[in-house]
Order: C-alpha cells, then structure tokens, then sequence
C-alpha cells in the first residue's frame, strides 16, 4: 500500500501507525487532514522483543486524547503533539 494509502487509512479507522519510516512523520506533519499518531521507530535493537518492550513503555505515557508524531530510540523517546 502507498504511504499516503495506509495514512488515510489509519485516520478513517482511528488507529496509530508503527513504523521505522521516516516518510510517515514527514506526511502527518506537513499534512491538512485529520491528523493521525505515528510511532517512529529509531532503535538499533530491531528485534521483535526490545521494539515491543519499547513501545508498552511509551504507551504507558502517551496522552491518547491528542494525535502526536512520537520518535522512539533505545533509550528516550519524544512526543511532538499534533499539529505541530
């Protein structure tokens, strides 16, 4: 599916997209639509274990009620909330 596909896709059915590409943080930021969260992945640890264990921990603090841009590395992450 096309990146701008899955984002319009995710805005109708309410959903947050998990990526380790960069081009969706780009589209919501620079975007007119309904906003839509991205988790963007930027771990050396790709493993399926260390990225799940990553996001329960970021999901333990993200403010639900607002669409945000939110970039994960190993050891911090930001959350940039929408519209930025």
């Amino acid at each position: 599916m096309p990146d701008r596909d899955i984002f319009k896709k995710a805005a109708v059915e309410n959903r947050i997209i998990l990526t380790f590409d960069f081009d969706f943080g780009e589209i919501v930021a620079l975007s007119h639509e309904s906003p839509v969260s991205v988790f963007l992945f930027r771990v050396r640890n790709t493993t399926k274990s260390f990225v799940i264990k990553r996001l329960e921990q970021v999901l333990r603090l993200f403010p639900q009620t607002r669409p945000a841009i939110v970039v994960i590395e190993d050891s911090r992450h930001r959350i940039r909330t929408l519209p930025i």
